[in-house]
């Protein structure tokens, strides 16, 4: 009976002996779960073993037979003979010095394995999987979490081996970038209103207009915070890479927005001037002219950006630049 309740106890636990479910194994080395059912069935490279009534679950040898195939197949070996290589002690004598092409050589640190997976799904340029992962990440932990935790460090880990390998790394750099910015934009419509600590009942909430500087071609963390306004319900206006300045003026006379957020992602586009430049552009009325709230987001505004122009804000992070984005819309 001891022993019977331990078994029981270490499978409830997920301890070794219970080993990973299918969706485990395939986030852990960004594959979709299909590929490995379908690895399974057509190469044999799949769980060794099997109890009747549960669910397959992967011992770590069985990882790591999958695995192998995994990074055979990111070398360019054939499916059918990455596996029989995988399966069999020949695997030895493929080189294993981990070239730039592997997933293992991202320098990623302690993440979560949806991370790590995507990380490895992108290096192999598996569309399919990548947009797997988005998608489990999404579903899982939401636009912030999802983004903070999951995007973003695969982007900055690919980013850093982009920039020590030359011209190597920049097709997964723009496929990984392309579902990301994908992925973003799947919001729910949402009602644009928001509840004032005044009032009882929801107001109308004049939207949150978010643009690129001119010259600014980095969007993906602009459109990670409109994506996480949008789940919260908060009313947008995104205007993307490379706003001009005039454009920009007439979009906010236009507009007549609650806030906007300008991004920086360089100290050689933030522009001061055109900082100002919003700050006192006007609308409305005649005797009832109002401005809009500027804020300033990205490395490029190292500044105090109170240097800029009197009250000018500056967001730092996703999720407070979202809840100061939103008391200000609320108040």
């Amino acid at each position: 009976m001891g022993a019977t309740r331990q078994t029981e106890s270490t499978r409830r636990s997920g301890g070794a002996d219970a080993g990973l479910a299918t969706g485990a194994v395939a986030r852990r080395l960004g594959v979709a779960p299909t590929t490995l059912r379908s690895w399974e069935r057509r190469y044999g490279i799949g769980p060794a073993r099997r109890e009747q009534g549960r669910h397959r679950r992967w011992s770590p040898e069985d990882v790591g037979r999958v695995e192998e195939m995994c990074r055979l197949t990111g070398l360019g070996v054939p499916p059918a003979e990455a596996a029989r290589l995988a399966l069999t002690e020949a695997g030895a004598t493929v080189p294993r010095s981990r070239p730039a092409s592997d997933p293992g050589t991202l320098s990623l640190g302690t993440v979560r394995q949806e991370c790590r997976g995507l990380a490895r799904a992108a290096v192999r340029l598996d569309a399919p999987a990548v947009e797997s992962q988005l998608r489990t990440a999404l579903s899982a932990y939401g636009f912030t979490t999802g983004w903070e935790e999951v995007m973003a460090p695969a982007l900055h880990a690919i980013g850093r081996k982009w920039a020590s390998c030359g011209e190597r790394y920049v097709e997964v750099e723009h496929l990984l970038s392309w579902h990301v910015s994908s992925a973003l934009r799947r919001v729910p419509d949402a009602p644009a209103r928001v509840v004032s600590p005044r009032r009882s009942a929801p107001v109308p909430a004049a939207p949150v207009l978010l643009a690129c500087v001119p010259g600014e071609q980095h969007t993906l963390a602009l459109e990670a915070l409109t994506a996480v306004l949008g789940e919260r319900g908060l009313p947008t206006r995104m205007f993307g890479a490379a706003l001009p300045a005039e454009a920009l003026y007439e979009a906010v006379r236009r507009i007549g927005p609650s806030a906007v957020v300008l991004w920086a992602h360089s100290r050689n586009t933030a522009d001061r001037a055109l900082v100002h430049l919003v700050t006192e552009t006007e609308w409305g009325v005649r005797g009832a002219r109002a401005r809009t709230a500027v804020l300033v987001a990205g490395p490029g505004w190292a500044t105090g950006a109170g240097a800029y122009a009197p009250g000018v804000g500056r967001l730092t992070g996703l999720r407070t630049a979202a809840d100061r984005i939103e008391a200000l819309l609320a108040g």
